[in-house]
């Protein structure tokens, strides 16, 4: 049962990407792309950085990664991802 709801729910998820995303929600994409990129560039460095500077660069990453998930899964109205 447990199993089904988890399916269920990821199978909407991937619905809800499918539909179009409000304006809004481009840009906040938009912006989470940048931030992630810009974290895996501090971490990716070829030079020596502080500990703190990787620790933020991996706080960048994740942050980027789930303001970037989050917003292409909003969307306008929620009866157009219905079946």
């Amino acid at each position: 049962m447990e199993k089904e709801k988890f399916k269920d729910k990821l199978k909407s998820y991937f619905k809800r990407c499918g539909v179009d995303t409000p304006p809004f929600f481009k840009k906040l994409r938009t912006i989470g792309l940048v931030v992630a990129a810009a974290g895996t560039t501090i971490i990716a460095s070829p030079i020596a950085l502080p500990a703190i500077v990787s620790t933020i660069g991996g706080y960048l990453i994740v942050a980027g990664s789930v303001a970037t998930a989050i917003s292409q899964a909003a969307i306008a109205d929620d009866a157009e991802c219905e079946e």
